[in-house]
């Protein structure tokens, strides 16, 4: 595949990029400056744009097969969780226009919880949780992880989980743990695997070896119903209709989008 990594020069993206080149992948790799290029393994392919500037991104989805969304907005605080955290799955679905491309997106454990600290003082689950919302509405194969803590897993503690229903909301490592190589690969592998499309799920490690059947792991999940913005076992504390009119008005345009390639694909089969 051409595998398009937004946050390529970070912790998780740059892992991803090698992983990719590595299995075969051509891997583009979405970056803010050519200091930022220089950064990238010489097989990989650089694009250079702004997340927060849509304008910037049609050279980067050109021709892509698949998306990993790894970009962050780093503590930047509100306006970065909404302009970078959000805007950058907004702005690059909007470049895309009707092409349809495989997606996976990682976004955090506990990004259901909005009355913890870290998300009053940042908003960044909210913004998160919204981007998740725009890749369902989409109607692209995606494939939503959020991973635990990145790292805090003991050198034994290979074994993957994956859980539904976002229930560990401590906001500490206690909530699970997981290696930032095995998020990169989980990332990767979910863009090949059937039994990943429209998974959400959160990703944790516990004692034990790592399992080599990703597509088994896959499989055990329940899929997200089909035309929700929600995952399944989601936690319903949301409600569309008091969330931000700029907000709905990105749903609405995304759906729209998704509404005429579906036409198009009918009109094709006739």
């Amino acid at each position: 595949m051409k595998i398009l990594v937004v946050g390529a020069t970070g912790s998780i993206g740059s892992l991803v990029v090698e992983k990719g080149i590595s299995e075969g992948h051509k891997v583009r790799a979405l970056v803010r400056s050519e200091s930022k290029a220089r950064q990238l393994p010489s097989d990989a392919e650089a694009v250079i744009g702004d997340l927060t500037r849509p304008e910037t991104l049609s050279a980067a989805v050109d021709g892509v097969d698949a998306i990993v969304f790894t970009h962050g907005s780093d503590g930047g605080g509100k306006a970065a969780s909404e302009s970078v955290d959000y805007g950058g799955v907004r702005n690059i679905l909007a470049a895309l226009g009707s092409r349809s491309v495989r997606i996976a997106l990682m976004t955090a454990i506990g990004v259901t919880n909005r009355t913890g600290a870290h998300n009053r003082s940042t908003e960044a689950h909210d913004w998160k949780r919204r981007s998740e919302r725009l890749v369902r509405a989409s109607g692209m194969p995606y494939t939503i992880v959020r991973p635990g803590w990145f790292d805090y897993n003991a050198p034994g503690e290979r074994k993957l989980v994956l859980l539904q229903g976002d229930k560990r909301q401590s906001g500490t490592p206690s909530d699970g743990a997981v290696s930032r190589e095995q998020l990169a690969e989980v990332l990767l592998r979910s863009l090949s695997s059937d039994q990943a499309i429209r998974k959400t799920f959160e990703l944790v490690s516990t004692r034990g070896p790592a399992q080599d059947d990703f597509s088994e792991l896959f499989a055990a999940l329940t899929p997200d119903p089909e035309d929700a913005l929600d995952p399944v076992a989601g936690t319903a504390n949301m409600p569309l209709n008091m969330e931000p009119e700029r907000v709905r008005q990105d749903l609405d345009a995304v759906k729209a989008r998704y509404s005429g390639k579906v036409s198009r694909t009918k009109r094709d089969m006739q």
